[in-house]
């Protein structure tokens, strides 16, 4: 029997930050996780913005920041047509870059242990973990971080409410120019044409040296385009985009496509002593809105910076304490925004009555006009160009 004073179930996003942060503060941390490097996997693939900032709260920032790729600038296109040229903030890493840098920040005071929890037992003191190698662990907390993985929280009676099976499908794949060195854009955000074509956006952003996409959309899986996007990637992507090409070029997919659809779920009969659920394990977001990481920054960074450093200083860990974290503001916030997020793009995307239709030209037109005016300023900046003398000037 090992005793620590945290035990967290899972070395993914959330896993890793959270044990890096509490591995830091000096609080005695086991990680239980599988796999002693992350695999690759298809998840997150970008970051900037806000989750910039929460980021930097847990003190992790600058080391993932030198492992990500800083497109600089990015072009947007809207029904089509090239609307603006802006700076962008964004930063792409591959998910398993991401979780394997943040591994590398976990101190080594921090026990990882290289095998699957199977079975869990909480109380109001503490918490038993039985691992798959026979060995078990009784913890304080559990921080159960271990994402889709349903098996576990079912043995603790939590379930998962589906809001919204299948509400988005991301698309990955890498996409080269045909007869040219490069892409003439740093980074590009093409937006669908029509609503009929059930699609969000194209993200298409440089990873590296390569150019990487997203691609969202909003179908079933039985969609027989899935199976074009498969065989006949190219062709797929002109038809569900026929003015691509007029920013692009010509060009091809390298390498698989990788097609990864999200279900929104929320979880149920969570709130139990000795054991508190972050990330996905708690709720997932749609990837079309970009929110997944704000609320698993929001989650750790809530968590390992308040609510454990609290719970620790006093005996017990009873359901009090973890409904703490489960009602901190800053977390519901996020949380509400995430969901709330994910059905607007998806109506603002899909649905075509006269007012989706006047929200999206609105929108165009919007961006179009800041397009015209951050040209107009660029122009303006720029030091003239000086004209080269004429021979008979040169010889006068």
């Amino acid at each position: 029997m090992r005793y620590t004073d945290i035990a967290i179930v899972g070395g993914g996003l959330a896993g890793s930050i959270a044990a890096a942060m509490l591995g830091r503060a000096g609080i005695s941390t086991i990680v239980i996780d599988p796999h002693p490097v992350y695999p690759p996997d298809f998840r997150c693939e970008k970051l900037g913005g806000a989750q910039l900032d929460i980021l930097r709260k847990t003190g992790l920032a600058e080391a993932v920041l030198r492992a990500t790729t800083h497109d600089r600038d990015v072009w947007i296109a809207r029904f089509g047509y090239l609307v603006d040229k802006k700076p962008s903030d964004q930063y792409g890493i591959l998910y398993d870059t991401l979780v394997n840098t943040l591994r590398a920040e976990i101190p080594p005071e921090v026990e990882f242990i290289h095998a699957k929890a199977t079975a869990i037992a909480t109380s109001t003191e503490r918490q038993r973990i039985k691992l798959s190698d026979g060995e078990e662990i009784s913890a304080r907390l559990v921080v159960m971080a271990n994402g889709l993985n349903k098996g576990l929280r079912r043995t603790l009676g939590i379930k998962n409410r589906v809001i919204s099976e299948c509400h988005s499908v991301t698309i990955g794949f890498d996409l080269a120019p045909v007869g040219r060195a490069a892409f003439a854009f740093p980074a590009l955000t093409f937006y669908p044409q029509r609503s009929r074509d059930r699609m969000a956006y194209l993200s298409l952003f440089p990873i590296g040296s390569v150019m990487h996409a997203n691609l969202m959309v909003y179908r079933k899986l039985d969609d027989p385009w899935f199976q074009q996007m498969r065989e006949a990637p190219e062709a797929a992507l002109r038809s569900l985009m026929p003015r691509l090409g007029r920013i692009t070029g010509d060009f091809k997919v390298v390498g698989p496509v990788k097609i990864r659809p999200a279900d929104l779920y929320v979880a149920e009969g969570h709130r139990q002593p000795g054991v508190v659920l972050v990330g996905d394990a708690f709720c997932t977001s749609c990837p079309a809105g970009g929110t997944g990481t704000d609320r698993v920054f929001t989650d750790v960074e809530r968590l390992c910076n308040v609510h454990i450093p609290n719970w620790l200083t006093t005996p017990g860990m009873g359901q009090d304490k973890i409904a703490s974290f489960y009602d901190d503001p800053q977390k519901t916030a996020i949380d509400a925004w995430s969901t709330n997020k994910a059905f607007h793009l998806r109506a603002l995307s899909t649905r075509n009555g006269p007012i989706w239709r006047a929200r999206r030209w609105a929108r165009f037109i919007v961006r179009a006009g800041q397009g015209q005016i951050r040209q107009f300023r660029t122009a303006r900046r720029s030091p003239p160009s000086r004209a080269h003398p004429s021979s008979s000037q040169r010889m006068a």
